[in-house]
């Protein structure tokens, strides 16, 4: 069994390629064309390392001007709606859905944040801080980021910055204090409510070669996770987690070089739409 080191490093490649599908998806929604082809002993994370790394593993990061630039190129607009809304946030009493939806509401707030959707940051924020009060992890954050991120509400790449710090802090909080199942189900959920803000931006995402090119990358990030999770399968929670994505990856291993047909997007857009709404209900 890989221990918790040798995990870490992987865990922290995967969360910036969470980080990315975000960065990515904004780039990408709105606009129609053909289909395309296929696409630590010391736990203090070193960003600048990290980002060399998902460069060299996946794709280079983008940094929050470039996004900006490519978000007002296509003019891609934010969806009302597509999130878990903060009403569900009580229905959630294990360890596990509130592990998986405290990823959910990550996603939700790195989605709303680099759009600066200002009321729906701090619905994000009052969800992701209702779940962290549930888990014990309030150690996570510095007692300044809330008043950070409200101070700097209007300075969309400071409030990107603050959240994407916030992310490196609980996963690195939850790494050092032996809870790396509950850091698994925080990344599981991350990876699922991008994919499905991802596969639910456009009306027409076989049509949309730029989304397309988005979700057929994740099937290196969605290998990633269940890498991280396997050595993990006695635990039930995350062998359950396990179970649930394994259908997508059957998906993906089935797409040929030569591109993704519409059938088997359709199955990945549907699998990650039924995970995603367990997860959330």
């Amino acid at each position: 069994m890989k221990t918790l080191q040798s995990n870490f490093k992987k865990i922290k490649i995967f969360l910036l390629s969470v980080i990315l599908i975000i960065s990515i998806i904004n780039c990408s929604g709105g606009k129609k064309s053909e289909s395309v082809d296929e696409v630590s002993s010391e736990a203090k994370l070193d960003k600048e390392e990290l980002k060399k790394e998902v460069g060299d593993v996946i794709y280079p990061l983008p940094t929050a001007f470039e996004v900006t630039e490519k978000i007002n190129e296509i003019e891609a607009s934010y969806i009302i709606g597509i999130s878990n809304p903060l009403s569900n946030v009580d229905k959630y009493f294990t360890d596990k859905d509130q592990a998986l939806n405290l990823g959910v509401y990550s996603a939700d707030l790195s989605y709303a944040s680099t759009y600066n959707m200002q009321q729906e940051v701090m619905t994000y924020m009052e969800a992701s801080e209702t779940l962290i009060k549930e888990l014990g992890i309030t150690g996570a954050f510095s007692q300044n980021f809330i008043s950070d991120v409200e101070a700097n509400i209007d300075n969309k790449d400071a409030l990107v910055e603050f959240i994407t710090d916030s992310f490196y802090d609980t996963y690195e909080f939850l790494v050092k204090n032996n809870k790396e199942n509950l850091a698994l189900l925080v990344l599981s959920g991350s990876w699922i409510e991008a994919m499905y803000i991802s596969c639910n931006i456009s009306e027409s995402v076989y049509h949309n070669p730029e989304l397309v090119k988005v979700i057929l990358h994740q099937k290196t990030s969605l290998n990633k996770l269940i890498d991280l999770l396997e050595p993990k399968v006695e635990h039930e929670t995350i062998q359950s987690v396990l179970n649930d994505l394994k259908p997508i990856k059957g998906i993906y291993d089935s797409v040929e070089e030569t591109g993704i047909k519409e059938n088997q997007l359709n199955q990945i857009i549907e699998q990650v739409n039924n995970l995603r709404n367990k997860i959330i209900s």
